[in-house]
Protein backbone atom coordinates (compact mmCIF):
# COMPACT_ATOMS: atom_id res chain seq x y z
CA UNK A 1 0.00 0.00 0.00
CA UNK A 2 1.20 3.58 -0.94
CA UNK A 3 1.93 6.23 1.57
CA UNK A 4 -1.62 8.20 0.44
CA UNK A 5 -3.35 4.66 1.15
CA UNK A 6 -1.84 4.53 4.68
CA UNK A 7 -2.27 7.66 5.42
CA UNK A 8 -6.59 7.94 4.28
CA UNK A 9 -6.30 4.34 6.22
CA UNK A 10 -4.99 5.65 9.34
CA UNK A 11 -7.26 8.91 9.64
CA UNK A 12 -9.63 5.99 9.28
CA UNK A 13 -8.68 4.08 11.67
CA UNK A 14 -9.08 7.44 13.80
CA UNK A 15 -12.15 7.98 13.49
CA UNK A 16 -13.55 4.68 14.07
CA UNK A 17 -11.60 4.52 17.34
CA UNK A 18 -12.89 7.33 19.13
CA UNK A 19 -16.26 6.81 17.77
CA UNK A 20 -15.55 3.28 19.56
CA UNK A 21 -14.51 4.67 22.41
CA UNK A 22 -17.32 7.20 23.41
CA UNK A 23 -20.17 4.31 22.00
CA UNK A 24 -18.72 1.29 22.96
CA UNK A 25 -18.97 0.37 19.17
CA UNK A 26 -17.98 1.47 15.57
CA UNK A 27 -14.33 0.70 15.30
CA UNK A 28 -15.08 -2.15 12.98
CA UNK A 29 -18.05 -0.83 10.92
CA UNK A 30 -16.62 2.04 9.80
CA UNK A 31 -12.70 1.30 9.23
CA UNK A 32 -14.28 -1.80 7.07
CA UNK A 33 -16.77 -0.10 5.43
CA UNK A 34 -14.78 3.13 4.41
CA UNK A 35 -11.33 1.33 3.23
CA UNK A 36 -13.80 -1.34 1.51
CA UNK A 37 -15.07 2.24 -0.23
CA UNK A 38 -12.19 3.91 -0.78
CA UNK A 39 -10.57 0.62 -2.44
CA UNK A 40 -7.44 0.88 0.16
CA UNK A 41 -7.33 -3.07 0.39
CA UNK A 42 -9.22 -6.15 0.40
CA UNK A 43 -11.61 -6.95 3.36
CA UNK A 44 -9.79 -10.04 4.56
CA UNK A 45 -6.42 -7.88 5.59
CA UNK A 46 -8.66 -4.66 7.03
CA UNK A 47 -10.59 -7.70 9.30
CA UNK A 48 -7.51 -8.90 10.57
CA UNK A 49 -6.02 -5.59 10.91
CA UNK A 50 -8.94 -4.31 12.80
CA UNK A 51 -9.36 -7.77 14.99
CA UNK A 52 -5.70 -6.37 16.48
CA UNK A 53 -6.44 -2.97 16.73
CA UNK A 54 -9.52 -3.36 18.53
CA UNK A 55 -7.89 -5.56 21.25
CA UNK A 56 -5.49 -2.18 21.59
CA UNK A 57 -8.44 -0.16 21.81
CA UNK A 58 -10.27 -2.29 24.83
CA UNK A 59 -7.34 -2.52 26.57
CA UNK A 60 -6.95 1.27 26.97
CA UNK A 61 -10.74 1.61 27.18
CA UNK A 62 -11.71 -1.07 29.85
CA UNK A 63 -8.74 -0.44 32.21
CA UNK A 64 -11.24 0.88 35.89
CA UNK A 65 -14.38 0.15 34.30
CA UNK A 66 -14.81 -3.43 34.44
CA UNK A 67 -16.97 -3.27 37.32
CA UNK A 68 -19.74 -2.01 35.75
CA UNK A 69 -20.71 -5.50 33.51
CA UNK A 70 -23.14 -7.55 34.01
CA UNK A 71 -21.01 -11.10 33.57
CA UNK A 72 -23.21 -13.56 33.57
CA UNK A 73 -24.48 -11.96 30.24
CA UNK A 74 -21.07 -11.44 28.59
CA UNK A 75 -20.05 -15.30 29.45
CA UNK A 76 -23.04 -16.69 27.57
CA UNK A 77 -22.70 -14.46 24.80
CA UNK A 78 -18.61 -15.40 24.47
CA UNK A 79 -19.29 -18.95 24.63
CA UNK A 80 -21.59 -18.50 21.59
CA UNK A 81 -18.92 -16.04 19.76
CA UNK A 82 -15.94 -18.67 19.36
CA UNK A 83 -17.91 -20.76 17.33
CA UNK A 84 -19.02 -17.89 15.22
CA UNK A 85 -15.50 -16.82 14.70
CA UNK A 86 -14.84 -19.63 12.90
CA UNK A 87 -17.38 -19.95 10.86
CA UNK A 88 -17.34 -16.74 9.97
CA UNK A 89 -13.16 -16.41 8.83
CA UNK A 90 -13.65 -20.09 7.11
CA UNK A 91 -16.84 -18.02 4.77
CA UNK A 92 -14.35 -14.89 4.82
CA UNK A 93 -11.89 -17.03 2.70
CA UNK A 94 -13.77 -18.52 0.31
CA UNK A 95 -15.83 -15.97 -0.66
CA UNK A 96 -12.46 -13.45 -1.40
CA UNK A 97 -11.42 -16.05 -3.60
CA UNK A 98 -14.99 -16.90 -5.74
CA UNK A 99 -17.19 -13.83 -5.05
CA UNK A 100 -15.52 -10.64 -4.49
CA UNK A 101 -18.44 -8.41 -5.19
CA UNK A 102 -20.80 -10.33 -3.72
CA UNK A 103 -18.92 -10.22 -0.69
CA UNK A 104 -18.62 -6.05 -0.62
CA UNK A 105 -22.51 -6.48 -1.27
CA UNK A 106 -22.56 -8.38 1.93
CA UNK A 107 -20.51 -5.55 3.96
CA UNK A 108 -22.80 -2.85 2.76
CA UNK A 109 -25.69 -4.88 3.56
CA UNK A 110 -24.37 -5.09 7.26
CA UNK A 111 -23.39 -1.60 7.46
CA UNK A 112 -27.06 -0.21 6.29
CA UNK A 113 -28.08 -2.47 8.88
CA UNK A 114 -25.85 -1.46 11.85
CA UNK A 115 -26.58 2.52 10.96
CA UNK A 116 -30.98 1.50 11.01
CA UNK A 117 -30.66 -0.37 14.18
CA UNK A 118 -27.86 2.01 16.12
CA UNK A 119 -30.38 4.84 14.98
CA UNK A 120 -34.05 3.32 15.56
CA UNK A 121 -33.12 1.91 19.23
CA UNK A 122 -34.91 -0.93 20.35
CA UNK A 123 -37.45 -1.00 23.00
CA UNK A 124 -36.22 -1.53 26.34
CA UNK A 125 -37.19 -4.39 28.18
CA UNK A 126 -38.35 -4.39 31.83
CA UNK A 127 -36.77 -7.59 32.73
CA UNK A 128 -33.28 -9.44 31.25
CA UNK A 129 -34.04 -11.64 28.16
CA UNK A 130 -33.35 -15.30 28.58
CA UNK A 131 -29.86 -17.23 28.33
CA UNK A 132 -30.31 -18.60 24.98
CA UNK A 133 -30.98 -15.27 23.25
CA UNK A 134 -27.09 -13.97 25.06
CA UNK A 135 -25.55 -17.19 23.32
CA UNK A 136 -27.62 -16.83 19.71
CA UNK A 137 -26.59 -13.18 19.64
CA UNK A 138 -23.32 -14.18 21.02
CA UNK A 139 -22.54 -16.68 17.72
CA UNK A 140 -24.45 -13.83 15.51
CA UNK A 141 -21.66 -11.40 16.83
CA UNK A 142 -18.57 -13.85 16.05
CA UNK A 143 -19.98 -14.98 12.86
CA UNK A 144 -20.23 -11.13 11.08
CA UNK A 145 -16.46 -10.46 13.33
CA UNK A 146 -15.38 -13.52 11.95
CA UNK A 147 -16.53 -12.80 8.53
CA UNK A 148 -16.28 -8.69 8.58
CA UNK A 149 -14.61 -7.60 11.10
CA UNK A 150 -18.29 -6.48 12.71
CA UNK A 151 -19.11 -7.94 15.78
CA UNK A 152 -21.18 -5.06 16.97
CA UNK A 153 -24.53 -4.78 15.10
CA UNK A 154 -26.15 -8.28 16.43
CA UNK A 155 -24.58 -7.34 19.79
CA UNK A 156 -25.88 -3.85 19.80
CA UNK A 157 -29.12 -4.84 19.07
CA UNK A 158 -29.25 -7.57 22.39
CA UNK A 159 -27.53 -5.71 24.70
CA UNK A 160 -29.51 -2.35 24.34
CA UNK A 161 -32.72 -4.28 25.18
CA UNK A 162 -31.80 -5.21 28.43
CA UNK A 163 -32.44 -3.11 31.34
CA UNK A 164 -29.08 -2.00 31.89
CA UNK A 165 -27.63 1.53 31.95
CA UNK A 166 -25.82 2.61 28.95
CA UNK A 167 -22.23 2.67 31.23
CA UNK A 168 -22.96 -0.77 31.39
CA UNK A 169 -23.60 -1.72 27.93
CA UNK A 170 -20.86 0.26 26.89
CA UNK A 171 -18.48 -1.59 28.85
CA UNK A 172 -20.07 -5.19 28.15
CA UNK A 173 -19.60 -4.17 24.44
CA UNK A 174 -15.74 -3.33 24.34
CA UNK A 175 -15.33 -6.65 26.75
CA UNK A 176 -16.83 -8.86 24.12
CA UNK A 177 -15.22 -7.34 21.30
CA UNK A 178 -11.73 -8.00 23.03
CA UNK A 179 -12.76 -11.50 23.07
CA UNK A 180 -14.21 -12.08 19.90
CA UNK A 181 -10.93 -10.17 18.25
CA UNK A 182 -8.22 -12.08 20.35
CA UNK A 183 -10.25 -15.77 19.29
CA UNK A 184 -10.06 -14.62 15.69
CA UNK A 185 -6.57 -13.21 15.42
CA UNK A 186 -5.50 -16.32 16.95
CA UNK A 187 -7.38 -18.68 14.80
CA UNK A 188 -6.14 -16.31 11.61
CA UNK A 189 -2.69 -16.83 13.41
CA UNK A 190 -3.16 -20.82 13.50
CA UNK A 191 -3.84 -20.72 9.78
CA UNK A 192 -0.74 -18.63 8.77
CA UNK A 193 -2.82 -15.60 7.52
CA UNK A 194 -1.10 -12.98 9.48
CA UNK A 195 1.17 -12.12 6.72
CA UNK A 196 3.38 -8.91 6.82
CA UNK A 197 1.31 -6.59 5.56
CA UNK A 198 -1.58 -7.21 8.22
CA UNK A 199 1.30 -6.73 10.80
CA UNK A 200 3.02 -3.74 9.22
CA UNK A 201 -0.31 -1.75 9.28
CA UNK A 202 -1.15 -3.07 12.78
CA UNK A 203 2.34 -1.98 13.94
CA UNK A 204 1.37 1.63 12.72
CA UNK A 205 -1.83 1.86 13.52
CA UNK A 206 -1.12 1.32 17.44
CA UNK A 207 0.24 4.76 18.07
CA UNK A 208 -3.02 6.40 16.62
CA UNK A 209 -5.46 4.18 18.30
CA UNK A 210 -3.64 4.63 21.89
CA UNK A 211 -3.59 8.16 21.51
CA UNK A 212 -7.40 8.47 20.01
CA UNK A 213 -8.76 6.19 22.90
CA UNK A 214 -6.83 8.49 25.33
CA UNK A 215 -8.54 11.62 23.68
CA UNK A 216 -12.21 9.93 23.63
CA UNK A 217 -11.90 9.08 27.24
CA UNK A 218 -10.33 12.78 28.06
CA UNK A 219 -12.39 14.74 25.63
CA UNK A 220 -15.96 13.05 25.30
CA UNK A 221 -18.02 14.86 22.17
CA UNK A 222 -19.11 18.67 22.79
CA UNK A 223 -22.59 17.25 21.61
CA UNK A 224 -25.87 15.32 23.51
CA UNK A 225 -25.61 11.73 22.45
CA UNK A 226 -28.71 12.26 19.78
CA UNK A 227 -26.65 14.35 17.90
CA UNK A 228 -23.83 11.56 18.49
CA UNK A 229 -26.37 9.08 17.31
CA UNK A 230 -26.97 10.71 14.01
CA UNK A 231 -23.35 11.77 12.89
CA UNK A 232 -22.59 7.89 13.23
CA UNK A 233 -26.30 6.70 11.69
CA UNK A 234 -25.43 9.53 8.60
CA UNK A 235 -22.15 8.13 8.01
CA UNK A 236 -23.06 4.07 7.95
CA UNK A 237 -25.47 5.04 5.40
CA UNK A 238 -23.72 7.07 3.22
CA UNK A 239 -20.97 4.23 3.26
CA UNK A 240 -22.90 1.37 2.78
CA UNK A 241 -25.21 2.30 0.17
CA UNK A 242 -22.38 3.44 -1.62
CA UNK A 243 -21.01 -0.46 -1.30
CA UNK A 244 -23.90 -1.94 -1.77
CA UNK A 245 -24.53 0.15 -5.28
CA UNK A 246 -20.89 -0.33 -6.38
CA UNK A 247 -21.25 -4.22 -6.43
CA UNK A 248 -24.43 -4.38 -8.16
CA UNK A 249 -22.79 -2.01 -10.68
CA UNK A 250 -20.42 -4.70 -11.27
CA UNK A 251 -22.69 -7.25 -12.42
Amino acid sequence: MHLKGIAMLLAIIMVGTYFQTVTGFGLGIIVIGASTAFGLTSVAIMAAVVSLVTLANCAFALPGSTKCIEWKSVRLVVIGVLPGVVAGVVLLEYLSHSAASVLQCLVGVMIVYSGLNFMLRPSVRTERSGDTSFFVSGFSSGLTGGLFGMAGPPLVYQFYRQPFDIITIRNMLLVVFACTSASRSVFVGVQGQLNAEILLLTAVSLPIVTLTTYLGRRFPPPFSVETMRRIVFGLLMVIGSYLILSALQRH
